[in-house]
């Protein structure tokens, strides 16, 4: 039981420690690719590689108010880690290093925005594709964890949760997809009107 409490009080912690100043600038970035209508494209590896299919669905459907308007303007957003075809493609190829940038070059424009989810910051495929965005003029956002590793200085916007445990980083990252998309979901309906 121990374990569990101390487990809870410190993600309670650390979830005290998210600014949510930069919470909502994140919210803006999305909203102006919305409007703008530009390309969002998230990707993640292992637990991140799910947030990111999830944050994704949350995008796309999750911000509509009502799902049968055909005419009613949505989220273009795209997970890079759900074509597991492709991935394994580039990965038998060349290498798993190239997994996202490969995926990104055909696909990436200026003003597009790249949400890289990575608790180390240092996973070579994500750096890869953060650089790759970076030179196409897209934003580059990442939600990271311990001290943001590499990713922190390659992202124009980052949230890092600062946490040594996995499970922590990973829980608060799914929570800050659903707070965004949550704010989304109302720039969205007042957009309507």
């Amino acid at each position: 039981m121990k374990i569990l409490m101390d487990y809870v009080e410190h993600l309670k912690k650390t979830v005290d420690l998210i600014n949510l100043e930069q919470v909502n600038k994140i919210s803006e970035i999305l909203s102006r690719a919305y409007r703008n209508d530009k390309s969002v494209f998230i990707i993640g590896n292992g637990g991140s590689a799910s947030t990111a299919s999830h944050f994704a669905s949350d995008l796309g459907k999750g911000t509509l108010e009502r799902y049968y308007d055909m005419h009613k303007k949505r989220f273009r957003a795209y997970s890079l880690t759900d074509n597991v075809v492709l991935m394994t493609a580039y990965g038998n190829d060349l290498d798993y290093n190239n997994i996202f940038a490969q995926q990104l070059r055909n696909l990436i424009e200026k003003g597009d925005v790249l949400i890289a989810i990575t608790a180390s910051g240092n996973s070579e495929n994500i750096l890869r594709a953060i650089d790759l965005a970076n030179k196409q003029g897209a934003t580059t956002i990442g939600f990271l964890g311990f001290e943001g590793g590499k990713a922190k200085d390659m992202t124009d916007h980052s949230i890092i949760v600062k946490s040594e445990n996995y499970g922590v980083i990973e829980d608060i990252h799914l929570m800050l997809e659903h707070m965004i998309c949550q704010n989304l979901k109302d720039v969205v309906k007042n957009m309507e009107n």
